[in-house]
């Protein structure tokens, strides 16, 4: 026996084997239709009693595999049902004849067969035989089950007659010996008297009969053949029987203890009235049904009334004992080399029972065993079909990262130099089922937590074998998003050169088949989802910057209370102010305005070893229509935070949020969301936009100053006047923007001053300005202003302060810290003779300071005055001194 099956378990030794096969010409569609329905029936209460018969279908079987009949019965061939079309009468003699032709391949060991024959209608159709069915069309088959029911139980009648002949075989001495197809050349000249070669036949012959009670539903009384067969064949060393009557015991044990099954399909098997643990029960020793007349054990016979050689306790292994016994079990087959196929089954069945016990060690060296079985010269499709199985039951017992290793091994053999046609198709499919057992998964949202899980390098290489497979399928754009996965979520384990190399594979395959965010979708339902360049460049933060201070939106004082008619109520909830705390921190407490340039700012820096080529930045926005302006850029290798400005135009105002930003990097387009970026600072994403505002220019017939500067002045100009003079200023406004000026307010505002003023310092007249309005886009309008001085000095006398210790008394606004006084001793201070009244003082140095505007006093008893202008202070100073030290 060359091909092991794979998908053996231990209640497979309860079966019996049912081959379907078409025969002639059978769509393939329509037969595996039949097949489904007939496979249904599983299992067959026999009538007028209580026994179950369990039926295990195959569609193809090996006939080498059938020669094993003897040794394990359930490898035996009994069944067959034939599959085949025939339309007309002619054709009948010829598929009558082809059916005895293929049912002489199986011809030593089937109970019975059963031809259905589909779209033969007429005399023939109407002849009524046991062995044939005949229907009109596949269609038109309603009992297609019953057929095979009826079938299942002529097979069990002969089976039954089967066990009842062997179990009383009274030959004497001529007790047959039952043979596996090599030991038949080695058994030719046997002295057959021997004591040794009857306990031989005896102990084979036991154990054939414990494989038969099985099937037939007799667990007990298999249990007790199975205890005899194994103390017969161990006192004469036949081992590869040994084995085989250990494993029947296990197999019968484990059907008592795990009724359900081991194979791990649900619904396989139904215990209930028909379960192997009840069956143990119905026959226990001493019950009514017992094989044949009781009588002792004679050394040529087999004795029925097994109930009596062996107690009852000793009949079904435990759990820890099944597991002992398949060891043994297999420890024999491993001495015979053409045994390797029962070994090797032996292996996955003990498997699978160690699974259902949680015992996954001593599973993994059964599997480990498994391995290293040399079957001989093995197909390559037969390599695949193993390397899969024992994926597949590494998998079982929870060895996921060996379960992906061997379907790997598996994948690498679809795709052998030694394969005419290589399957790229199966193995892609196999790979991207090792994706799991590596801790890999192709959505990047995985990856975006910042804990990376797995063997890199193994990883690096399996999505290298994935893109490497989807070339080689014709499938480029699969290719590309493969690659894409790599180079985002693997950058951080990627060498210089490495980089370099992936990178050039990506500009290749994107030449042919750009990328970009769609979903790929495989034909066996796997959604891989779009893999976004966040890597590429690093984000570290977003910043949405304010406009320029000349087109900034300013609320009127006048309308704020407008739409707050009546205030609302005050109502405490924790929810409400906890998400109106997550709003406030999103928004920002600045406006933009629809119609003009706004600007979001990145800090991005370059992780690869060579320039980085960003084309067609822009921005992601939601809430309101927006207009983004795409940038490119160049970054340099592995450069620092690099400020980068994105910008754009709101069409309708609104609430706009911005929720990240798209680039195209190595022809692979991406939409990078921030809630998808890690460790990215940023004070808001969500800002107003209000409706387009008018725009105004000033121009001014005054000169622009040259000291005072401030962002939140767009102009500033300088004029200088004394005390009691008035000059005009003309101011031109000039509409630039798209919207009309409906409306026209002027408004004049003081800065503080510790002077008294006179009057009004500005005053203009806005008739003719108005009578101009509404303004439209492109027209201007000129105001203009009267400038007057008109200050009083007067009551400045509690504001005298000494300046320094020289005694001068001054009077004055007080002095702040940076302006220092150079003046004379005090007069008390001074020799004796002294004039006071001569001109010490008639030259004083005298400071004027001011940030917020420029003051120009006259004073005409004053003889000389020197103004100084040192850098600017936060107060307002003014100082003058007189010979009398008063203020006139």
């Amino acid at each position: 026996m060359s091909v092991p099956d794979y998908m053996q378990c231990a209640e497979d030794h309860q079966t019996v084997l049912v081959v379907v096969q078409p025969m002639g010409i059978v769509p393939e569609d329509q037969f595996f239709r039949i097949y489904k329905r007939i496979s249904s029936v599983s299992q067959v209460s026999i009538r007028d009693s209580q026994r179950v018969l369990f039926i295990r279908y195959r569609h193809h079987y090996p006939p080498e595999n059938n020669e094993w009949g003897d040794f394990q019965t359930h490898r035996k061939v009994v069944g067959l049902i034939s599959v085949t079309s025939c339309n007309t009468a002619k054709e009948w003699p010829q598929t009558s004849d082809r059916f005895h032709g293929q049912k002489e391949v199986f011809g030593s060991t089937l109970y019975d067969s059963r031809l259905l024959v589909f779209g033969l209608q007429g005399e023939v159709a109407e002849q009524q035989r046991t062995d044939v069915a005949f229907y009109p069309s596949y269609d038109d088959c309603p009992d297609v089950e019953k057929r095979v029911e009826d079938f299942v139980e002529s097979i069990f009648i002969v089976l039954e007659s089967k066990r009842l002949d062997r179990a009383t075989d009274k030959s004497g001495d001529k007790l047959q010996l039952l043979c596996v197809p090599f030991e038949k050349k080695d058994f030719v000249g046997l002295d057959t008297d021997s004591r040794h070669y009857k306990k031989r036949c005896q102990g084979r012959m036991r154990k054939h009969v414990g494989d038969l009670c099985l099937q037939a539903g007799m667990l007990q009384d298999a249990l007790v053949h199975y205890h005899m067969a194994v103390e017969l064949l161990r006192s004469v060393n036949d081992f590869l029987w040994l084995g085989a009557a250990l494993e029947g015991l296990c197999s019968a044990s484990v059907i008592f203890h795990y009724p359900g099954g081991t194979s791990g399909k649900s619904g396989a098997r139904k215990p209930g009235v028909s379960s192997a643990a009840d069956a143990g029960k119905r026959h226990r020793p001493g019950a009514q049904e017992v094989l044949i007349d009781p009588g002792a054990l004679t050394t040529n016979a087999i004795s029925a009334d097994t109930s009596t050689e062996i107690g009852r306790a000793k009949n079904c292994l435990s759990q820890e004992d099944i597991i002992e016994k398949y060891k043994e079990a297999i420890s024999n087959y491993g001495k015979y080399k053409s045994a390797g196929v029962i070994e090797l089954e032996a292996c996955i069945k003990a498997v699978r029972v160690l699974a259902i016990q949680k015992r996954a060690m001593e599973a993994s060296e059964f599997l480990q065993n498994a391995v290293y079985i040399n079957l001989g010269q093995l197909s390559e499709e037969e390599k695949i079909q193993r390397y899969s199985v024992l994926s597949e039951l590494y998998e079982l017992i929870g060895f996921h990262r060996k379960s992906a290793f061997f379907k790997r091994v598996a994948a690498m053999q679809c795709v052998a130099p030694t394969i005419p046609e290589p399957g790229w198709k199966a193995c892609y499919k196999l790979l991207l089922e090792t994706l799991p057992g590596y801790s890999l998964s192709l959505d990047p949202k995985d990856f975006s937590k910042g804990t990376h899980r797995g063997w890199a390098a193994v990883q690096l290489r399996l999505l290298h074998e994935l893109v490497y497979a989807s070339r080689r399928m014709g499938n480029p754009g699969l290719s590309v998003r493969h690659l894409s996965f790599l180079l985002q979520t693997m950058l951080d384990f990627l060498s210089d050169q490495e980089k370099k190399e992936v990178t050039q594979s990506l500009e290749n395959y994107t030449s042919k088949c750009p990328g970009g965010m769609e979903v790929i979708s495989l034909p066996d339902g796997l959604k891989l989802p779009p893999v976004p360049f966040t890597k590429l460049p690093i984000v570290r933060s977003v910043s949405l910057l304010n406009l320029p201070a000349s087109l900034r939106p300013h609320k009127v004082k006048g309308l704020l209370g407008q739409g707050m008619s009546s205030a609302s109520p005050f109502i405490y909830s924790p929810i409400t102010m906890h998400s109106r705390g997550d709003e406030r921190s999103k928004k920002i407490d600045f406006q933009w305005v629809q119609g003009d340039v706004c600007e979001v700012q990145l800090m991005v820096y370059n992780p690869m070893p060579f320039e980085l080529r960003v084309e067609n930045m822009g921005l992601l926005t939601s809430g309101v229509d927006f207009e983004s302006l795409p940038a490119a850029l160049s970054l340099p290798a592995e450069s620092g935070l690099y400020p980068v400005t994105l910008v754009g135009v709101p069409r309708t105002a609104g609430n706009i949020t911005i929720n990240g930003y798209h680039t195209s990097v190595f022809g692979v387009s991406s939409d990078c969301l921030l809630e998808g970026l890690v460790g990215v600072k940023s004070s808001g994403c969500m800002v107003e936009v209000v409706p387009s505002l008018p725009r105004l220019q000033l121009c001014t017939s005054l000169p622009r100053s040259a000291h005072l500067s401030s962002e939140d002045l767009s102009t500033s100009v300088s004029l200088q006047l004394f005390n009691g003079e008035t000059q005009q200023l003309t101011i031109t406004l000039e509409n630039i923007g798209t919207e009309m000026l409906n409306t026209l307010e002027l408004t004049s505002k003081t800065l503080s001053t510790k002077e008294k003023l006179f009057g009004e310092f500005l005053t203009w007249d806005l008739q003719d300005a108005l009578s101009h309005l509404p303004l439209k886009s492109g027209q201007s309008v000129s105001i203009p202003v009267n400038i007057s001085a008109k200050l009083d000095f007067s009551g400045q006398e509690n504001l005298l302060h000494d300046l320094n210790d020289d005694g001068i008394s001054v009077t004055g606004l007080p002095v702040s810290s940076p302006l220092r006084q150079v003046l004379k001793p005090r007069a008390e201070n001074k020799p004796v003779g002294t004039d006071a009244s001569k001109n010490e003082f008639n030259h004083v140095k005298v400071g004027i300071l001011s940030s917020n505007c420029v003051h120009y006093f006259f004073f005409p008893s004053l003889s000389a005055v020197e103004f100084l202008q040192p850098e600017c202070t936060p107060k307002t100073i003014f100082l003058c001194i007189l010979k009398q030290a008063q203020l006139t």
